[in-house]
């Protein structure tokens, strides 16, 4: 069988959505007379009938059914070809908005995005990111609001595509005088007794810390809650309670103040972030080189470091 020209295919898929060989006609600015001769042939290429009359129109056979399927994702991928390669000739350009969290945003992301940015190929792309807890980065990709999401792996990124990104260990900060400031490492249920300094409550960290309290048949005690990691680190260095921390956000800030970071033993300290999108044929070019870059830096990143995992 010979293949269906792409003109005939687009004719095809404007009748059927139209019900009318008329209005697709008056549509793609031809007259009906030239559309129902491109359909017949068409019919004549794939040897079945496509189209039944009706009283008021037409409608696909069952064969049309198939064929428009095919048809629809013939020339969105004929539309994606267009597009990357016109984007390719005058050199890549576009405007890519992330939602993240507050983790990966103090962590490693403003420096990938950097990188990113500084290859002169990359120099048409912006790139936004704005900060949301977890739940609050799946929706808006989901719902379309922005092209990439990053965030901690855990969250439901059910009927979203992912890749792997990086991975934190979460950390006891505290004052050089507390006495949780002496252990080499600690458990969580260790050091429930004493007093925290809290994150937003639909934060990724606080829902974590709540629930593991709850297992261990206890609650937090929260002296002081703020909105960020740089808040809460400014509490314990006032020595008013400790935090739990990502160990990459506070390392930095007790190399400076002096405060201690005590690794959590637990195993759900150690927490994956992954990139997430609505897939790839949706992604504009520039979406797709910059998650192409955040997954090889992670990967770059990985065999840098020691497995922990």
């Amino acid at each position: 069988m010979r293949l269906p020209d792409l003109q005939s295919l687009k004719l095809f898929v404007a009748v059927c959505e139209h019900r009318s060989i008329a209005r697709a006609a008056e549509r793609e600015a031809i007259v009906g007379s030239a559309v129902s001769k491109r359909l017949a042939q068409l019919e004549d290429t794939v040897g079945t009938p496509l189209l039944v009359r009706r009283r008021h129109g037409v409608a696909p056979t069952p064969a049309g059914e198939t064929l428009l399927e095919h048809a629809r994702e013939m020339l969105a991928s004929v539309g994606r070809i267009e597009r990357d390669m016109a984007a390719f000739g005058a050199g890549i350009r576009g405007h890519v908005r992330m939602l993240v969290t507050a983790s990966v945003m103090a962590e490693s992301l403003a420096d990938d995005v950097a990188a990113f940015l500084q290859d002169p190929a990359h120099r048409d792309i912006q790139v936004s990111m704005e900060e949301r807890v977890s739940p609050e980065v799946v929706r808006g990709v989901r719902e379309g609001s922005a092209s990439l999401g990053i965030c901690w792996d855990a969250a439901d990124l059910s009927g979203l595509h992912t890749r792997s990104y990086r991975h934190d260990h979460l950390a006891i900060v505290a004052h050089p005088a507390h006495p949780v400031a002496r252990a080499a490492s600690v458990r969580f249920a260790d050091v429930l007794e004493h007093q925290f300094v809290s994150m937003p409550a639909l934060s990724a960290v606080q829902q974590l810390l709540v629930r593991a309290a709850a297992v261990e048949g206890k609650t937090l005690e929260h002296r002081v809650q703020v909105s960020n990691f740089d808040a809460a680190l400014r509490v314990v260095r006032a020595n008013l309670a400790i935090s739990v921390i990502p160990q990459e956000v506070a390392q930095p800030f007790a190399a400076s103040t002096g405060v201690r970071v005590i690794p959590l033993a637990d195993d759900w300290a150690r927490r994956r972030f992954a990139i997430c999108h609505r897939g790839e044929a949706g992604l504009s070019p520039a979406a797709r080189l910059l998650v192409q870059h955040l997954a090889g830096r992670a990967r770059q990143h990985a065999r840098m470091e020691p497995a922990t995992f």
